[in-house]
């Protein structure tokens, strides 16, 4: 079979990436067509990329485009048509936000979808961004997500064969597009050993957006004297910062294996993002043998074993998540019982059953 990939695009480093890298170690002759890169966004990620045979839409020649990528988001309809599969027999797109599912194949070729979800500002979920703080957000977002939703519904259609990420976006898939998906869980690389003593500070990891939450965990950790440690940037960071005072430490954007030794001395992984899609945070954590302090919502619910590898809390309140945290204080979790249910989602398993559903699927369809 001749591959290609197709991905969002390259701005920044997370779980989506890394689920385009397992497909790329799959297919390493597949090359990647993608909106855009961003190098200086991808910072020191980029290294794991810049060998690839990346093809980028004309929008990589407009200047700026990659800051302004989501107010120019009329555009992606003749970002995703511009390109030509014709030459191949098998396409994956791994599709988020900016519809790579809108892509046009030949009728002999097989287009596989890889969702992390529905655009999520297209079908009114919990966004990094609230347009309706803006004039002219109020007046002309509206209409182009009107038909930015229309068109994806239709793009959808085209797809041969959806996978999920986990079963709350399979649910999604159902609910908007009206199509059924197969779920495959996104790979979760595992440390060659995890700690088993307790930790020092509560940690939070994620991108430092309105969605994430973070702000609730510094409300809490600082009115219990707890220590707390932030990984990641974004727009938030400046206003987050302000409300922590002294009472966090921010680490910024890290590195691997420097992520990796903050994981192994943390006491527990607190998780507060509204309706994740699936949530590569915790399983990373569990994987270093830390528990979890996760919101009730969305994805986490399908990796966190409440009580046994992990707390859930119900509500995105300061009182709800401070009595999660007292119950978790008593409670005694084994590190090994979360590491053994972060090898649930290993890369490994990932590869074997995404060649497995390609090799069903594309035999099916010729």
């Amino acid at each position: 079979m001749k591959v290609a990939l197709v991905h969002d695009y390259l701005k920044e480093y997370g779980g989506a990436e890394r689920v385009v890298e397992a497909l790329h170690e799959i297919w390493p002759e597949a090359p990647l067509y993608t909106s855009f890169v961003d190098k200086e966004g991808m910072g020191a990620f980029w290294e794991r990329f810049k060998t690839w045979d990346i093809r980028t839409s004309f929008a990589q020649k407009i200047p700026y485009f990659s800051k302004f990528a989501s107010p120019l988001r009329f555009l992606i309809p003749w970002i995703w048509e511009s390109f030509n599969f014709d030459e191949y027999d098998l396409i994956i797109s791994s599709a988020g936000s900016y519809i790579t599912k809108g892509i046009v194949t030949s009728a002999e070729s097989v287009h596989i979808c890889y969702c992390h979800t529905p655009p999520r500002a297209l079908w009114g979920l919990p966004t990094a961004s609230n347009w309706k703080n803006s004039f002219f957000g109020r007046l002309l977002v509206p209409l182009m997500m009107h038909n930015l939703r229309q068109y994806d519904y239709l793009a959808a259609q085209r797809v041969d064969y959806f996978i999920a990420n986990s079963n709350n976006t399979l649910e999604r898939i159902k609910k908007f597009y009206k199509l059924d998906a197969t779920v495959i869980y996104p790979p979760v690389n595992l440390p060659e050993t995890y700690s088993k003593k307790p930790g020092d500070y509560y940690l939070a990891v994620a991108r430092l957006s309105r969605e994430k939450r973070i702000d609730l965990v510094i409300e809490v950790c600082k009115k219990l004297k707890l220590p707390l440690k932030i990984v990641g940037t974004g727009i938030e960071e400046n206003n987050l910062r302000r409300q922590a005072g002294l009472s966090a430490s921010f680490l910024g954007k890290i590195s691997d294996s420097e992520l990796s030794k903050v994981y192994m001395s943390a006491k527990a992984l607190i998780f507060t993002a509204e309706e994740e899609d699936f949530g590569i945070v915790p399983v990373e954590a569990m994987a270093h043998g830390k528990p979890v302090i996760a919101i009730r919502q969305g994805g986490v619910k399908e990796t966190v074993v409440d009580g046994k590898t992990g707390i859930f809390f119900d509500e995105l309140t300061s009182e709800s998540l401070e009595g999660a945290i007292k119950k978790f204080e008593k409670m005694k979790i084994l590190p090994e019982d979360c590491r053994k249910q972060a090898e649930k989602f290993s890369k490994a398993r990932f590869k074997r059953e995404i060649k497995e559903f390609v090799e069903k699927t594309y035999s099916n369809f010729k």
